[in-house]
């Protein structure tokens, strides 16, 4: 068997153990054998990848490609090891990054270095691949740059509303349609100088005009767009394996975030435009009420009579990292006969997918983690809900106030519980920005400070009360 077809053997392989990674990553049961396959896939990939370039290239070219390999391994290996999960949205919008960026150079090496044997329409194509994998790896790189900026909060969340946006959006992709055909026509170095600038230029615009109540969308966008880059890449080099994966990545990011839009009443295409984070009329955000405080103690014994809890978790959960402390909460709750529920609101947090994780990371059980519309119908027959770090999810404003920049957003209907307590640090507006209603409800009364302190604290009032019932039995005895 010739280097090339092993390599392309191997390439297969590898192709289908990244199909069952993605299979295995999408249940919560099976996720650790998907990161399994995932991660032979690519020792695979790498293996022949390297095997089929020691054939053609020198000595000191195999040792840069093996120091390479090394380097970013090391790199992925550290920063796997020490990011928060709290961190992990900004890490993987950098990783976005760059993929887009070696997306840009792959292409301009494609235009540098062209095969001697293309000619005439086989050619053309080329050039084609060439333009087009430029201009979505330079948007890929930018708008992820912008989206790790915002997501570590080194910039505003809020959105950048230039004059005539959506003008300026149109423009850029009027402007790369124009150029690439002349292109394709007269390939030169200037029309790939300009596309490229144009495409770093709409890639910052169109995540900058981005509100940060969005930006989990935004994550699973740039996800699309890294993968279709990688498919661009795979075609200027000619590597199958490149062109399924990027694939693969380009159309489950994409639908990932259609499935994410419709969760939160957003348009797909107003996503792919950049034009869902203008903020609506803004809505009356003075005085709302009084709200009520409510003390640990008294949220122990709030729990101890009641029947049936559900827990809302959020980013302020996965800030505090309670997911422990919440964890054995549940598991008390559930031993004295009182039934526990998650609900998960798809965009809780700032990653698809975040809370589910935390959760899965303190062993709660999944038959217990329920999706927003699995949950949504039961609020009212409620007796309470502990709203942990959650703002803008159980806020309802968004079926209430036709005004308010998060109106028609699907929520989960807290407030119909019939005690609602919601742990903050202080009165502060969520991530969009939106003052939320709920906090000044007749039935919501809020516990403020660090939400694992305070679940630490309500799991020791429990013992409290739990305790004279104890001596009682034992003495009884």
């Amino acid at each position: 068997m010739s280097t090339v077809t092993a390599t392309q053997a191997a390439y297969v392989v590898a192709a289908l153990l990244f199909i069952l990674s993605l299979a295995g990553l999408s249940q919560h049961r099976t996720s650790r054998s998907g990161v399994v396959w995932g991660i032979a896939g690519m020792v695979i990939a790498l293996a022949a990848t390297i095997g089929l370039a020691s054939k053609s290239i020198t000595a000191t070219g195999l040792v840069l490609i093996v120091v390479a390999t090394a380097v970013g391994a090391g790199i992925g290996l550290w920063r796997a090891r020490v990011v928060e999960m709290t961190g992990m949205p900004e890490l993987i919008a950098i990783m976005h990054s760059l993929v887009g960026l070696a997306a840009t150079f792959v292409g301009w090496n494609g235009y540098l270095d062209v095969d001697a044997e293309l000619s005439g329409s086989l050619l053309g194509i080329h050039h084609a691949e060439v333009f087009i994998g430029v201009f979505i790896g330079a948007v890929t790189f930018t708008g992820s740059v912008i989206a790790y900026l915002k997501l570590s909060a080194r910039i505003a969340s809020r959105p950048l509303t230039l004059p005539g946006k959506h003008v300026l959006n149109i423009g850029a992709l009027v402007a790369f349609a124009g150029l690439t055909v002349a292109f394709v026509a007269r390939p030169n170095m200037g029309l790939l100088i300009a596309v490229t600038v144009i495409a770093l230029a709409l890639g910052a615009h169109l995540v900058a005009s981005i509100g940060g109540g969005d930006m989990p969308v935004v994550v699973s966008m740039l996800n699309s767009y890294s993968g279709w880059a990688a498919a661009a890449s795979g075609f200027l080099l000619s590597n199958n394996l490149l062109i399924v994966t990027g694939a693969l990545v380009g159309s489950s990011g994409a639908y990932l975030s259609y499935i994410m839009c419709k969760a939160m009443n957003r348009s797909f295409i107003s996503v792919i435009a950049g034009g869902f984070g203008t903020p609506a009329a803004a809505a009356d955000e003075g005085e709302q009420g009084e709200h009520r405080e409510i003390s640990a103690e008294e949220t122990a014994e709030l729990l101890r009579d009641a029947s049936s809890v559900i827990i809302t978790p959020g980013y302020g959960m996965a800030v505090a990292q309670a997911q422990y402390p919440v964890a054995e909460l549940a598991r008390k709750l559930r031993e004295r006969g009182v039934e526990v529920r998650f609900g998960i609101h798809p965009v809780a947090g700032r990653l698809p997918g975040h809370m589910n994780v935390l959760l899965a990371e303190a062993n709660v059980p999944y038959d217990i983690v329920l999706e927003m519309d699995e949950i949504n119908d039961d609020f009212a027959a409620t007796s309470v809900v502990l709203v942990i770090g959650a703002n803008d999810t159980v806020n309802p404003a968004a079926t209430e106030n036709p005004a308010s920049p998060i109106a028609g957003m699907p929520v989960l209907h807290v407030w119909e519980a019939a005690d609602v307590v919601v742990f903050k640090r202080s009165m502060a507006a969520g991530y969009a920005g939106v003052q939320n209603p709920l906090f000044f409800r007749e039935n919501s009364q809020m516990l403020f400070g660090d939400a694992k302190q305070r679940v630490e604290d309500i799991l020791r009032a429990l013992d409290s009360l739990d305790a004279p019932v104890r001596e009682m039995a034992g003495s009884s005895r």
